[in-house]
């Protein structure tokens, strides 16, 4: 068992929130917190204007891929933030789960993205600091 907190990032299609909110937690948690990130559908591919929205903050996510969502990936998980599932997603107890309520970057340019993905990184930093108190 890894004494590392580990955590799912969950939307419908794992091409935008999730794998914004994936990106961030892997960059800024610095290997400290493992990550993980799913959806219930998941798209064929990431939502470009989210890649480009994150490219512009130093992050490069052009070489993930929507992921399925396993029981196994909550199993495994601490922690389990849904972007919008609703009841996709199985639930187990001992788990913390929280509901990040989220514009959808769907189809979205990358100017209607950026504040969507700095609202991410916003509770992204939050939850670092949540997993990871300070010494």
């Amino acid at each position: 068992m890894s004494s590392k907190p580990s955590v799912l990032f969950v939307c419908v299609h794992n091409a935008g929130r999730s794998q914004m909110a994936a990106a961030y937690l892997r960059a800024l948690g610095q290997g400290r917190i493992e990550v993980r990130s799913a959806g219930s559908a998941p798209a064929d591919a990431v939502n470009p204007a989210a890649v480009k929205a994150m490219e512009e903050d130093g992050i490069d996510m052009s070489t993930e891929l929507p992921k399925v969502l396993t029981t196994a990936a909550v199993r495994e998980s601490d922690v389990v933030i849904t972007m919008g599932c609703g009841d996709a997603c199985p639930i187990f107890p001992g788990k913390r789960y929280e509901d990040w309520k989220l514009d959808d970057p769907a189809g979205q340019g990358v100017a209607a993205v950026r504040p969507i993905r700095d609202e991410i990184k916003a509770r992204i930093q939050d939850l670092i600091a949540d997993l990871l108190p300070a010494h």
